[in-house]
Protein backbone atom coordinates (compact mmCIF):
# COMPACT_ATOMS: atom_id res chain seq x y z
CA UNK A 1 0.00 0.00 0.00
CA UNK A 2 1.03 3.49 -0.49
CA UNK A 3 1.05 3.76 3.62
CA UNK A 4 4.16 1.66 3.60
CA UNK A 5 6.09 3.79 1.60
CA UNK A 6 6.02 7.49 3.71
CA UNK A 7 9.02 8.01 6.37
CA UNK A 8 9.50 9.76 8.95
CA UNK A 9 11.18 12.49 6.74
CA UNK A 10 7.88 13.65 5.52
CA UNK A 11 5.03 12.29 7.88
CA UNK A 12 1.85 14.11 5.96
CA UNK A 13 2.58 13.18 2.40
CA UNK A 14 -0.46 13.27 -0.10
CA UNK A 15 -1.19 9.73 -1.48
CA UNK A 16 -3.46 10.08 -4.45
CA UNK A 17 -2.63 10.99 -7.61
CA UNK A 18 -5.01 13.73 -7.71
CA UNK A 19 -3.55 15.15 -4.66
CA UNK A 20 -0.17 15.22 -5.88
CA UNK A 21 -1.18 16.63 -9.00
CA UNK A 22 -2.63 19.57 -7.14
CA UNK A 23 -0.04 20.52 -5.32
CA UNK A 24 2.30 20.01 -8.75
CA UNK A 25 0.06 23.00 -10.12
CA UNK A 26 0.33 24.67 -7.03
CA UNK A 27 4.21 24.39 -7.18
CA UNK A 28 4.36 25.45 -10.93
CA UNK A 29 2.48 28.10 -10.53
CA UNK A 30 4.78 29.45 -7.78
CA UNK A 31 7.74 29.05 -9.92
CA UNK A 32 6.63 30.49 -12.80
CA UNK A 33 5.61 33.62 -10.98
CA UNK A 34 9.63 33.55 -9.66
CA UNK A 35 10.95 32.47 -12.61
CA UNK A 36 8.92 33.86 -15.64
CA UNK A 37 11.93 32.07 -18.23
CA UNK A 38 10.19 28.82 -16.90
CA UNK A 39 6.49 30.45 -17.28
CA UNK A 40 5.69 28.35 -20.89
CA UNK A 41 7.51 25.03 -19.96
CA UNK A 42 5.66 25.08 -16.59
CA UNK A 43 2.60 25.75 -17.94
CA UNK A 44 2.77 23.34 -20.93
CA UNK A 45 4.13 20.21 -18.89
CA UNK A 46 1.74 21.07 -16.07
CA UNK A 47 -0.67 23.62 -15.40
CA UNK A 48 -2.13 22.79 -19.21
CA UNK A 49 -3.39 19.70 -17.45
CA UNK A 50 -5.86 18.15 -15.30
CA UNK A 51 -3.93 14.98 -13.97
CA UNK A 52 -0.90 13.62 -13.12
CA UNK A 53 -1.06 10.81 -16.30
CA UNK A 54 -1.79 13.25 -19.31
CA UNK A 55 0.93 15.50 -17.80
CA UNK A 56 3.59 12.81 -18.24
CA UNK A 57 1.90 11.64 -21.45
CA UNK A 58 2.62 15.03 -22.47
CA UNK A 59 6.39 15.33 -20.89
CA UNK A 60 7.20 11.99 -22.33
CA UNK A 61 5.74 12.57 -25.83
CA UNK A 62 8.37 15.66 -26.08
CA UNK A 63 11.24 13.55 -24.48
CA UNK A 64 11.16 11.00 -26.82
CA UNK A 65 9.56 12.31 -29.98
CA UNK A 66 11.89 12.56 -32.92
CA UNK A 67 11.16 12.84 -36.72
CA UNK A 68 10.44 8.74 -37.28
CA UNK A 69 8.56 8.70 -33.56
CA UNK A 70 5.94 11.59 -33.44
CA UNK A 71 5.91 13.48 -29.95
CA UNK A 72 1.75 13.75 -30.89
CA UNK A 73 1.77 9.93 -31.76
CA UNK A 74 3.59 9.35 -28.23
CA UNK A 75 1.52 11.65 -26.29
CA UNK A 76 -2.09 9.13 -27.74
CA UNK A 77 -0.37 6.12 -27.12
CA UNK A 78 0.81 7.21 -23.43
CA UNK A 79 -2.66 8.15 -22.52
CA UNK A 80 -4.56 5.15 -24.30
CA UNK A 81 -2.47 2.81 -22.61
CA UNK A 82 -3.20 4.98 -18.99
CA UNK A 83 -6.71 4.57 -19.56
CA UNK A 84 -6.62 1.00 -20.19
CA UNK A 85 -4.54 0.32 -17.38
CA UNK A 86 -5.41 2.42 -14.42
CA UNK A 87 -2.75 0.53 -12.44
CA UNK A 88 -0.11 2.30 -13.96
CA UNK A 89 -1.13 5.64 -12.10
CA UNK A 90 -1.13 3.92 -8.68
CA UNK A 91 2.12 2.53 -9.81
CA UNK A 92 2.92 5.70 -10.92
CA UNK A 93 1.91 7.84 -7.48
CA UNK A 94 3.76 5.42 -5.86
CA UNK A 95 6.71 5.81 -7.57
CA UNK A 96 6.56 9.56 -7.39
CA UNK A 97 6.13 9.54 -3.48
CA UNK A 98 9.16 7.09 -3.06
CA UNK A 99 11.32 9.63 -4.70
CA UNK A 100 10.12 12.65 -2.62
CA UNK A 101 10.18 10.67 0.65
CA UNK A 102 13.97 9.39 0.27
CA UNK A 103 15.50 11.88 -1.76
CA UNK A 104 16.64 14.72 0.13
CA UNK A 105 17.46 16.41 -2.75
CA UNK A 106 13.77 16.52 -3.56
CA UNK A 107 11.99 19.46 -2.50
CA UNK A 108 9.13 19.25 -4.24
CA UNK A 109 6.65 17.28 -5.85
CA UNK A 110 6.84 18.49 -9.55
CA UNK A 111 10.60 17.71 -9.07
CA UNK A 112 10.58 14.10 -10.24
CA UNK A 113 7.93 14.55 -13.04
CA UNK A 114 9.95 17.61 -14.22
CA UNK A 115 13.29 16.98 -13.58
CA UNK A 116 14.14 13.54 -12.70
CA UNK A 117 15.09 10.85 -15.29
CA UNK A 118 15.05 7.90 -13.08
CA UNK A 119 11.61 8.77 -12.69
CA UNK A 120 10.71 9.69 -16.12
CA UNK A 121 12.32 6.29 -17.51
CA UNK A 122 10.48 4.00 -15.39
CA UNK A 123 7.00 5.17 -16.36
CA UNK A 124 8.19 4.97 -20.04
CA UNK A 125 9.06 1.16 -18.95
CA UNK A 126 5.73 1.13 -17.10
CA UNK A 127 4.02 1.79 -20.63
CA UNK A 128 6.29 -0.55 -22.81
CA UNK A 129 5.65 -3.43 -20.60
CA UNK A 130 2.25 -2.92 -20.72
CA UNK A 131 2.27 -3.03 -23.98
CA UNK A 132 4.57 -6.15 -24.25
CA UNK A 133 1.99 -8.14 -21.86
CA UNK A 134 -0.62 -7.09 -24.93
CA UNK A 135 1.61 -8.58 -27.30
CA UNK A 136 2.58 -5.67 -29.25
CA UNK A 137 6.20 -6.21 -28.84
CA UNK A 138 7.14 -4.51 -31.85
CA UNK A 139 6.04 -1.14 -30.50
CA UNK A 140 7.09 -1.85 -26.89
CA UNK A 141 11.22 -2.56 -27.97
CA UNK A 142 10.94 0.60 -30.34
CA UNK A 143 10.11 2.39 -27.47
CA UNK A 144 12.70 0.86 -24.79
CA UNK A 145 15.06 1.74 -27.33
CA UNK A 146 13.93 5.24 -27.59
CA UNK A 147 14.47 5.51 -23.76
CA UNK A 148 17.76 4.23 -23.66
CA UNK A 149 19.07 6.47 -26.21
CA UNK A 150 17.07 9.48 -24.30
CA UNK A 151 17.67 8.12 -20.45
CA UNK A 152 20.28 6.06 -20.70
CA UNK A 153 17.91 3.67 -18.63
CA UNK A 154 17.69 0.38 -20.70
CA UNK A 155 15.07 -1.63 -19.25
CA UNK A 156 13.61 -4.24 -21.10
CA UNK A 157 10.17 -4.16 -21.97
CA UNK A 158 9.19 -8.06 -20.34
CA UNK A 159 11.18 -7.19 -16.88
CA UNK A 160 8.70 -7.17 -14.09
CA UNK A 161 8.81 -4.10 -11.78
CA UNK A 162 6.89 -3.55 -8.40
CA UNK A 163 5.80 -0.29 -7.14
CA UNK A 164 7.43 2.52 -5.14
CA UNK A 165 10.33 2.40 -6.79
CA UNK A 166 13.40 5.08 -6.97
CA UNK A 167 15.80 4.81 -9.76
CA UNK A 168 18.05 7.73 -8.34
CA UNK A 169 20.42 9.43 -10.95
CA UNK A 170 19.28 6.12 -13.16
CA UNK A 171 22.37 6.34 -15.43
CA UNK A 172 23.27 3.34 -16.47
CA UNK A 173 20.64 1.05 -15.48
CA UNK A 174 20.00 -1.58 -17.09
CA UNK A 175 17.33 -4.84 -16.20
CA UNK A 176 17.16 -7.98 -18.03
CA UNK A 177 14.31 -9.38 -19.85
CA UNK A 178 13.47 -12.09 -17.33
CA UNK A 179 14.14 -9.75 -14.25
CA UNK A 180 11.88 -8.99 -11.28
CA UNK A 181 11.99 -6.67 -8.81
CA UNK A 182 9.62 -5.85 -6.16
CA UNK A 183 8.26 -3.21 -4.21
CA UNK A 184 9.67 -0.07 -2.64
CA UNK A 185 12.94 -1.31 -4.11
CA UNK A 186 15.80 1.89 -4.24
CA UNK A 187 18.41 1.59 -7.34
CA UNK A 188 21.44 3.53 -7.48
CA UNK A 189 22.60 4.79 -10.80
CA UNK A 190 24.84 2.07 -12.95
CA UNK A 191 23.21 -0.77 -11.54
CA UNK A 192 22.93 -4.00 -13.90
CA UNK A 193 20.69 -6.69 -12.91
CA UNK A 194 22.14 -8.97 -16.21
CA UNK A 195 22.13 -12.98 -17.56
CA UNK A 196 24.56 -15.09 -17.46
CA UNK A 197 24.49 -16.57 -20.71
CA UNK A 198 22.97 -16.74 -24.31
CA UNK A 199 20.48 -19.88 -23.14
CA UNK A 200 17.06 -18.94 -23.47
CA UNK A 201 14.52 -18.64 -20.37
CA UNK A 202 14.83 -17.28 -17.02
CA UNK A 203 18.11 -16.03 -16.57
CA UNK A 204 17.92 -12.65 -14.84
CA UNK A 205 17.48 -11.88 -10.57
CA UNK A 206 14.94 -11.70 -8.72
CA UNK A 207 14.60 -8.48 -6.13
CA UNK A 208 12.76 -8.68 -2.96
CA UNK A 209 10.71 -5.95 -1.79
CA UNK A 210 12.32 -3.41 0.49
CA UNK A 211 16.20 -4.17 -1.08
CA UNK A 212 18.99 -1.27 -1.84
CA UNK A 213 21.22 -1.60 -4.62
CA UNK A 214 24.19 0.81 -4.34
CA UNK A 215 25.77 2.38 -7.05
CA UNK A 216 27.52 -0.03 -9.64
CA UNK A 217 26.44 -3.32 -8.48
CA UNK A 218 26.50 -5.79 -10.65
CA UNK A 219 23.77 -8.74 -10.00
CA UNK A 220 24.22 -11.87 -12.62
CA UNK A 221 21.98 -15.13 -13.04
CA UNK A 222 18.43 -15.94 -11.54
CA UNK A 223 19.10 -15.69 -8.39
CA UNK A 224 17.39 -14.09 -5.61
CA UNK A 225 17.94 -10.95 -3.59
CA UNK A 226 15.72 -11.07 -0.28
CA UNK A 227 13.49 -8.68 1.32
CA UNK A 228 15.00 -6.33 2.90
CA UNK A 229 18.65 -6.40 2.07
CA UNK A 230 21.56 -4.09 1.34
CA UNK A 231 24.13 -4.33 -1.21
CA UNK A 232 27.09 -2.10 -1.37
CA UNK A 233 28.10 0.25 -3.80
CA UNK A 234 30.06 -1.75 -6.70
CA UNK A 235 29.90 -4.87 -5.42
CA UNK A 236 29.38 -8.15 -7.93
CA UNK A 237 26.60 -10.87 -6.77
CA UNK A 238 26.72 -13.42 -7.85
CA UNK A 239 25.15 -16.21 -5.26
CA UNK A 240 21.91 -15.63 -3.69
CA UNK A 241 21.47 -12.66 -0.82
CA UNK A 242 19.46 -13.86 1.92
CA UNK A 243 16.85 -11.56 3.33
CA UNK A 244 17.83 -8.84 5.56
CA UNK A 245 21.48 -9.11 4.74
CA UNK A 246 24.04 -6.71 3.65
CA UNK A 247 26.69 -8.29 1.15
CA UNK A 248 29.48 -6.07 -0.08
CA UNK A 249 32.75 -6.63 -2.39
CA UNK A 250 33.73 -8.35 -5.50
CA UNK A 251 32.60 -11.70 -5.63
CA UNK A 252 30.11 -9.98 -3.06
CA UNK A 253 30.14 -11.70 0.45
CA UNK A 254 27.64 -11.45 3.35
CA UNK A 255 28.67 -9.67 6.50
CA UNK A 256 28.18 -10.89 9.79
CA UNK A 257 26.57 -7.87 11.75
CA UNK A 258 25.75 -7.45 14.70
CA UNK A 259 22.43 -8.31 16.05
CA UNK A 260 21.42 -5.00 16.88
CA UNK A 261 22.26 -3.95 13.80
CA UNK A 262 20.93 -6.70 11.36
CA UNK A 263 17.52 -6.08 13.79
CA UNK A 264 17.62 -2.19 12.76
CA UNK A 265 17.51 -3.09 9.39
CA UNK A 266 14.89 -5.86 8.88
CA UNK A 267 12.61 -3.38 8.04
CA UNK A 268 13.10 -1.91 4.47
CA UNK A 269 16.76 -0.30 4.07
CA UNK A 270 15.47 0.99 0.73
CA UNK A 271 13.46 4.14 2.61
CA UNK A 272 16.19 5.45 4.36
CA UNK A 273 18.82 4.95 1.56
CA UNK A 274 21.57 4.14 4.70
CA UNK A 275 24.59 2.43 2.92
CA UNK A 276 27.17 3.08 5.45
CA UNK A 277 26.44 3.32 9.26
CA UNK A 278 26.87 -0.56 9.61
CA UNK A 279 30.36 -0.32 8.34
CA UNK A 280 31.57 0.18 12.54
CA UNK A 281 29.43 -2.95 13.61
CA UNK A 282 31.49 -5.18 11.52
CA UNK A 283 34.56 -7.76 12.49
CA UNK A 284 36.60 -6.78 9.41
CA UNK A 285 38.89 -9.99 10.10
CA UNK A 286 36.11 -12.38 8.86
CA UNK A 287 36.30 -10.47 5.42
CA UNK A 288 38.88 -11.17 2.95
CA UNK A 289 39.20 -11.38 -0.62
Amino acid sequence: SLATIATPKRPSCPCTAAEIFSIMRQEALQDSQEEPALASFLYSTIMAHQSLTDAISFLLGNKLGNQAFLDTQLMILFRKVFSACPKIESEMTADLLAVFTRDPACEKYSQPLLYFKGFQALQAHRVSHHLWGQGRKALALALQSRVSEVFHVDIHPAATLGQGLMLDHATGIVIGETAEVGNNVSILHHVTLGGTGAHMGDRHPKIGDGVLIGAGVTILGPIRVGIGAKIGAGSVVLNPIGDHETAVGVPARVLKLKKEVKKAQEEQPSLNMDQTSFINEINWSDYNI
